[in-house]
Order: C-alpha cells, then structure tokens, then sequence
C-alpha cells in the first residue's frame, strides 16, 4: 500500500441524527436505576426498532443520548417525528418530573468514517442542534430542512441563525411543530434581550438530602453564591427573587435562560448521608447546552455554617476563570470589527495570557480598540495597564519609569471610573508595587480584597505585594489561596513565580528551589527564574548544580540581562543584596 492510499480518508454525504435526553442528570440524581431502567425500555421497544424501520444505523450510545446515520434526510426526519409523537402518548400518564423527554438534531452533510465512527462538520453541527431543540423536539440545518419541506408534511418554525460551540459561522436552524404552540408565530411573550455583558443566573440547587428541614441550608448556600457573584462588576446576576421562582419544578436549562434573557445557568444539588454532605454544581452555556464547569464538594457538617460559607467561596472563585475563558473563546469566533468594547476587552485578556511578545502586543491593541469604543470601560483600562507592564518588564528594553508611569496612570484612571471593581483596585496595587510604593500598594490590596475575597487574582495580587513588601508568611498563604481557588488559571505560573520568590527572600532556599523547579516545568522561557534557582542551589551548598542551572538558562540580548542584574524600584535593597550574592556563590565570583 503506498503512502496515498494509507493516508486517504473515507468521506460519504449522510444523513445525521443526534439524540439526547433532557434532564439527564437530574433524572438519575433522582432515581438512577430507574431512569436506566426506562431508559432501555425506550431504546429496546421503540428507538432502536424505529431507526431499524427507516434504514438507518446507530453508530454510538452514549449514557443519555445516540448518533445515528442514515442515507435519507427524509428516513431520518420521518424517524425522528415518529418516535417523538410516541414519546408523547407513552408520557402521558407519567409525572412530568420522571419523563423521559428527547431532544433532536437533524443535520445533512460530508462525513468521515473511521473504524465504524463518523466525524466531522456535518456530526458536529447535528449535535449543536440537538441542543438547540426543546425537550420533545426536534431542530434542523438549513440544508436539512430544504430536502425534507416539501416531502413530508409537516410545519417548521425558523428560528433564525444561531451561534453554535466550535462553528465558525452561524447555522440557519428550523425546529419541527409537533403540535405545540409555535415558538416563531406566536410567542406567548418576548423574551428579554441578552445584556450587553455575561448574564447568569444561579438556580436553586436541588435538595435530596430527603430531609425538608435542611432547605434552610440548601436555599441559605445559593443565596450566598449569587451575592457572592454578583460582586463581579462585568456580570449581569439574576435576582434571587425571580431565580426562586424555578424552585421545586422540572427545569430546562435553556428555556430558563431564554425567558431570563441570560447566557449562563448555574445550577446543583446537595445529597446528605449520616454527618457528609456532597454539594455538586455545574456550570452551563445555555446557548450550546455546553458545561463550562462542574465540580464536587464533599465536607464534614459539624459546623454547617461554616461549610456553606466555604462552599459559597469555592464555588464564586472557580466560577470567575471559568467564565472568563468562556467568553472569550466566544469572542474569538467574531471578526475584530464586529467587537463591542466588552468582547474586545476579552479578545485582549486572551492574547495577554498567551505570555509572547506578539501575542501581548495584540493584546496592547484589543485594549486599545475597546478604550476606543468605550473610554469609560474600566476593565479596558486596567487590561491595557497589565499589558503595559508586561511588555516592560517581559518583551521589550523600553525605560522602565516612563512605561510603568503609563501603567500606573490607566490603573488609577480604572479605579476612578469604578471604585467598586476589586480587580481595578488589585491592578493599582500592582502597579503601585512595582513603583516602589509597597505600603500603598498593599493598602490597595487589602482594599480589593475587601470588595471580592473570592477571586483568585485578587488574592493573588495581594499576595504578590505582601511578599515584595517584606511580608513573607502572609504572602505565601494568600498565594496558596489563589492556586486552590482557581487551580488551572492561565496565571498559575506567575503566582509560582511569585511564591518562589517569597521563599528565597524568606531564605527558605529549599522550599525556594522545589518552587522555581516547578515554574521551569511550567514556563521555561521564564530565564530570570533559573538565576534565582542558581543562588538557592549556591546557598544550599550545591554549586555544581548551580553553575549547571545557569548554563540551561535560555539566551537573552545583553540589555535584558543587565536591566534585570539592576536594582528595580520594586524590590527592596535587602532582597536585591540576597539575589546578587547568591548569583556570585552561583557563578564563582570573587567578593
């Protein structure tokens, strides 16, 4: 076999079928053996068979869902009508929260075929229809609809273009009136518009503990995460109030966001046994049916307000990062000009983390562009000061007061166009630290961390100007803090960084050195780091080790090097005096 036909693909037009069961997980939290057991009954005695009948294929199962293919756009929309008009009459006499409800998508397209598998556009663009349906629905593409309108008789409602998860452009998409009220002709009302920045709502999280005295418990947690939340100036909150509303009924996650007018649902429950409780929460883009983030708490009760304030915290602090990356991969698929200012804020808080002289220079012009747009926009004002600093400090021999003064002065500008934005407040004090102002700095500091204790950069920036200000031990506990509240944050390696030097200033040379070797795994381009391990290495007797450290530092222009052996404004001249002579033990220098 020659290297063309090994490489080439199997690709046929096909007719694609994406089901899955709304409600899933509150089903099986319900009842799992239950909702397995009429689950099969539906996939045995009505699903599987109709598939069959209409000539088509299961390619998967999934625990609450299958894709199936067919040659026919018409066998694959007449299936699915079919088996959903079913689905109703065997509903019928079952309580509305144990239904077994599906969602559909039909799409037509190009797919590749590998072991018995499909992939591909056409599969992907199924999927994200599938979740666009309603419970007892079913969506299709355009080019679904187009071959099946005039064969089949049946009424369609144009939905529009929607924004799907990983497609690039939106899909025209059509939903099946299967007797329901037509969502296009006749809402019963209009739902609010999106807001013109993330919207969520916290739903009230379900109690099985299968105890009703401890829904004081339940409702008090979620009350204190959406205070929590809210404290986020660039989020739109739901009210508690109209949240509860949903309280005690069968809940679909995007017909909640729709008549909210929110993208982002959060939602959970709370299970009891003896004195342990679980807590699980998920995080979901209602556009997409997508889960954006998920965990699982399991704590002792023997304080349960203490629990539940601890819950609320880790909850409100991974909810941030998560968001955060969320609406910017969503604001990665528009063009640079369709960007409002909020979307090109995001666009750059994405190049920024990116950690490359280009990428931060993009990031320098997306701030630009969004102060362009919105000149009181305090989130573009601080974005741009980081970046300023980053580019100071990471990627250009530029001097050093006359580009931090700019920092500092669109920090300051942040702060005074929103004095209740913690990260503002966390951005000045970073900025006031690396001026030299370390009392001020950590006053503002403290100040944001008053105004949002859960953000895991708030209190990573108040553990970078304690440990710089001289104030070790608090330094390192608030920076231990931010890693566990937001453990895969794009900045992880720069709170590292920053606990590293907190240690070797502590001179806790090998506590030091097992932090710094962690922030070369995790960045190895940071080269200032490998002088620093150096002298730890030197100071632990080690000086082998320590020249061998300094010869895998990567090469950087003279200028750099010598900018970084002065004593910056930031640094006091102690800590300054303990890095040069650990570079001498490390190099062999003479006094």
């Amino acid at each position: 076999m020659n290297s063309e036909q090994r490489g080439r693909v199997e690709r046929r037009l096909a007719a694609i079928l994406a089901v899955d069961v709304a409600g899933y997980s509150r089903l099986m939290g319900e009842d799992e053996e239950g909702t397995l057991a009429a689950l099969r009954a539906v996939r045995r005695d009505l699903a599987d068979p109709k598939i069959a009948e209409h000539r088509g294929r299961i390619v998967k199962t999934t625990g609450d869902g299958l894709l199936a293919e067919f040659a026919s756009v018409v066998d694959a929309a007449r299936c699915a009508v079919e088996v959903q008009r079913e689905m109703i009459a065997r509903n019928a006499a079952v309580p509305a929260e144990r239904r077994i409800e599906f969602r559909m998508g039909i799409n037509v397209g190009d797919i590749i075929i590998e072991d018995g598998d499909i992939f591909g556009d056409g599969v992907n663009i199924a999927a994200r229809l599938e979740a666009l349906a309603e419970p007892g629905g079913i969506c299709l593409s355009a080019a679904a609809h187009e071959q099946v309108r005039d064969r089949l008789d049946l009424t369609f409602d144009d939905l529009g273009e929607q924004q799907v998860k990983n497609i690039a452009r939106p899909v025209r998409t059509y939903a099946v009136a299967l007797g329901a009220p037509s969502r296009a002709v006749q809402p019963a009302t209009v739902p609010p518009p999106l807001p013109d920045k993330p919207s969520l709502v916290v739903l009230p999280f379900q109690n099985m503990t299968g105890d009703a005295e401890q829904e004081y418990f339940v409702d008090g947690m979620v009350e204190e995460i959406t205070t929590a939340i809210a404290r986020l100036p660039w989020l739109f909150v739901i009210a508690r109030n109209s949240a509860f509303t949903y309280k005690g009924k069968p809940v679909d996650v995007k017909q909640v966001a729709q008549e909210l007018g929110v993208r982002y649902v959060l939602e959970g429950s709370v299970r009891r046994g003896g004195n342990r409780v679980r807590i699980t929460a998920q995080l979901i883009d209602a556009g997409s049916g997508a889960h954006v983030w998920a965990d699982r708490y399991d704590r002792d009760l023997n304080d349960i307000f203490a629990v539940q304030d601890e819950i609320t915290a880790s909850v409100a602090a991974a909810i941030e990062p998560a968001l955060a990356e969320a609406e910017q991969q969503r604001v990665l698929r528009k063009p640079p000009e369709r960007l409002d200012a909020w979307e090109a804020c995001q666009r750059g808080f994405w190049h920024f983390h990116r950690y490359a002289a280009e990428e931060n220079r993009l990031a320098l012009d997306f701030f630009r562009q969004a102060i362009g747009l919105d000149p009181n926009f305090a989130p573009a004002r601080y974005g741009y000061a980081l970046a300023l600093q980053w580019d100071i400090w990471h990627f250009s021999s530029r001097p050093f007061l006359e580009v931090q003064g700019a920092a500092r002065e669109e920090a300051m500008r942040a702060v005074s166009l929103d004095d209740k934005d913690a990260m503002a407040h966390a951005v000045l004090a970073h900025m006031m630290m690396w001026g030299g102002e370390w009392e001020e700095a950590i006053a503002q500091a403290r100040t944001a961390f008053a105004l949002n204790p859960n953000s895991a950069f708030v209190i990573s920036m108040l553990g970078c100007v304690l440990g710089f200000g001289g104030h070790r031990e608090e330094a390192l506990e608030r920076l231990r803090q931010a890693m566990r509240a937001s453990p895969h944050d794009p900045l992880i390696w720069l709170w590292t960084l920053w606990s590293g030097s907190a240690q070797f200033y502590a001179r806790d040379f090998a506590a030091a050195l097992e932090t710094l070797r962690e922030l070369i795994r995790l960045r190895p381009s940071a080269w200032w780091m490998y002088e620093l391990a150096a002298g730890a290495l030197a100071f632990l007797g080690r000086p082998d080790e320590a020249r061998d450290m300094l010869r895998r530092m990567p090469a950087q222009p003279p200028e750099q090097l010598a900018r970084f052996r002065q004593r910056p404004p930031w640094m006091r001249p102690e800590d300054y005096a303990l890095r040069c002579e650990g570079f001498r033990l490390a190099t062999g220098e003479t006094q």
